[in-house]
């Protein structure tokens, strides 16, 4: 069973940072592109960050600069670091890979459980 398990979230002031993890454990043949989601109060889940297995980045508008979103592919592992947090930030953050478990051989999206990240003085 292929799961996601993310850590990291909490309370950080305006201008703070925070680190979120997100490991990938289970019977895995490969894993391709992982991201970081994040979905605040009465609002949709919006894409942050993307890498691909190769390395390349993507970000959101509103995150580039501020974010950046690594992988460690020996641990099955990404990360998403969050510098000068805003306000605006507050959400919870979802990380999600396209795996290729062992048991199928086919690739499919994954989700964690989610973690709070609330910016607030």
């Amino acid at each position: 069973q292929v799961q996601l398990v993310e850590s990291g979230g909490g309370l950080v002031q305006p201008g703070g940072s925070l680190r979120l993890s997100c490991a990938a454990s289970g019977s895995i043949l490969s894993i391709n592109t992982m991201a970081w989601y994040r979905q605040a109060p009465e609002k949709q889940r919006e894409l942050v960050a993307t890498t691909t297995s190769g390395g390349s980045t993507n970000y959101a508008d509103s995150v580039k600069g501020r974010f950046a979103i690594s992988r460690d592919n020996a641990k099955n592992t990404v990360y998403l670091q969050m510098n000068a947090l805003k306000p605006e930030d507050t959400a919870v953050y979802y990380c999600n890979a396209a795996i290729r478990p062992m048991s199928s051989g086919y690739v499919s999206n994954y989700w964690g459980q989610g973690t709070q990240v609330t910016v607030s003085s």
